[in-house]
């Protein structure tokens, strides 16, 4: 029987791989990159080749820092960008087009339509969702739609459709599978029957058999088989969507504990046990687990471009080297000088729901520096997630208590100070930073007794360091001000 349990994070620009011993540790952990393609404005796509190439380094990678033979890997835990999708042939396993990535705008107008036809209802009614080309439903219509006999195919049953881990898991095992916490981000998903929704299959014009089967986020789907970079025989055992993990990872398995991930998004979900909480505010409601028989779900909140923001002043703008620069030049001003960013590089999310809004700069002087521009940058991120929670807690009717944060970003003590004076609530960071990862390597040691329960994980649990709010009244009020002003404009 293996010591280490393997995670594959498989994210929007990268794919990191994890190692966790039975103490709840990560022993090594390894990431690699790969590229966006954008054909066209509003365009994002992934070619799954590239992905697949960057989990095979990402898991040698891994497997090399901690000087373990791979013989050594109990079991495998997905997770994986949530709402990036494609169709693949069931017999050669090739896709049919790029992965449209969550990030993809192009569906935008058909959503529209859906919303003018009167069907917003009935989708966040059934889905918890709205009517938003972030979803996958309108991705899997638009490559159906526009990919040469690919409806007839997949009404056929030749063609597969999946988010990222159910290619993942088909890929490793030939299980054709998805988890809840997936499924429901696809718009159609029942969050109350727990299964596809036929009414909404035939709205999108999905075929049935093309879709995954739907099993519990952690379960034994199948095991390796003809992989090249691992051996075959070990269970692929855990599946579950990046913020859902992560609010696993952070060990929030209490209604009304929030953790807030900083990655190319920023996304803050709200744990709310065994009910499904209807937002009145602009809020997601989704699974956040299924456990055997027993569904649990959350609310949640999205911003689509936060380290995505810092990625575009290294990359677009040349304002950094390295997105590790930004909290010094950024601490190099005392404030922004009245400069605003609204980070809507892709449209904006919760709870504003606008995907034809974009990135504006406002309040340049001939006194602004690109120091000011890092500050203002870091300011539009925090400023969205202060956007989001006020929501949040205007749905639960009362404040939360704490935000447990993570992601790569968590690290900017900046970042986290101004979050923790906009939000008025503390900011908990834990020692674990790597929380979507933890979570998907939980579920699959769950799956295969590497752990016996969720007490073992509640347990392992540690706080690194706590940000309590500290802000001037004033100063923030005049932030938020500008703020809105901006967000009007964009």
């Amino acid at each position: 029987m293996g010591d280490l349990v393997l995670a594959i994070d498989q994210g929007t620009t990268g794919t990191t791989a994890l190692l966790v011993d039975q103490s709840i540790r990560v022993v090594a952990a390894h990431n690699v990159e790969f590229p966006n393609h954008y054909p066209e404005p509003g365009h994002v796509e992934h070619d799954v080749r590239e992905i697949w190439q960057s989990v095979g380094a990402a898991v040698g990678g891994a497997l090399a820092k901690a000087e373990a033979s791979a013989d050594r890997i109990r079991a495998i835990g997905i997770t994986n960008q949530r709402e990036t999708s494609l169709f693949w042939d069931r017999s050669t396993g090739q896709p049919i087009h790029r992965a449209l990535v969550w990030q993809d705008r192009r569906t935008a107008d058909y959503c529209a339509v859906l919303a003018e036809a009167g069907l917003e209802d009935l989708f966040k009614q059934r889905t918890g969702l709205v009517l938003d080309p972030y979803f996958s439903g309108t991705k899997a219509k638009w490559l159906l739609d526009n990919v040469d006999g690919a409806r007839q195919r997949a009404r056929a049953g030749e063609l597969a459709f999946g988010t990222i881990d159910t290619w993942l898991c088909s890929r490793l095992t030939g299980a054709h599978v998805t988890d809840p916490s997936n499924a429901s981000r696809t718009l159609m998903y029942d969050l109350h029957d727990g299964d596809w929704n036929d009414q909404l299959l035939e709205i999108l014009d999905v075929p049935r058999a093309a879709l995954p089967e739907i099993a519990p986020s952690s379960q034994v789907y199948g095991h390796t088989r003809d992989v090249g970079f691992l051996p075959d025989g070990i269970p692929v055992a855990g599946m579950i969507g990046d913020q859902q993990a992560a609010l696993f990872g952070q060990a929030c398995f209490d209604s009304g504990m929030a953790k807030c991930t900083y990655g190319t998004g920023a996304f803050i979900l709200m744990h709310t046990g065994q009910t499904i909480t209807p937002s009145e505010h602009g809020m997601l409601t989704t699974v956040a687990w299924r456990l055997g028989d027993t569904t649990e779900f959350a609310l949640e909140g999205s911003a689509f471009i936060a380290g995505a923001a810092v990625q575009w002043l290294r990359d677009g703008l040349g304002i950094v080297t390295s997105a590790a620069e930004i909290e010094a030049l950024a601490a190099s001003v005392p404030d922004s000088n009245g400069v605003t960013f609204v980070p809507a590089l892709a449209g904006l999310g919760a709870p504003h729901w606008r995907p034809d809004a974009r990135g504006l700069l406002t309040g340049i002087t001939g006194g602004t520096t690109r120091a000011h521009i890092a500050r203002a940058t870091l300011d539009g991120i925090a400023l969205q997630i202060d956007d989001i929670l006020s929501a949040m807690a205007n749905d639960l009717g009362r404040p939360l208590a704490e935000v447990r944060v993570d992601g790569g970003a968590a690290r900017n003590n900046l970042l986290m100070q101004r979050q923790a004076d906009l939000l008025g609530v503390p900011c908990v960071r834990p020692e674990v930073l790597e929380t979507t990862g933890l979570g998907s390597a939980l579920m699959a040691g769950l799956a295969t007794d590497f752990w016996t329960d969720l007490g073992d994980i509640r347990s392992s649990w540690t706080e690194q360091r706590r940000f309590t709010p500290s802000g001037d009244d004033d100063e923030l009020a005049a932030t938020r001000a500008r703020w809105a002003s901006a967000v009007a404009k964009a």
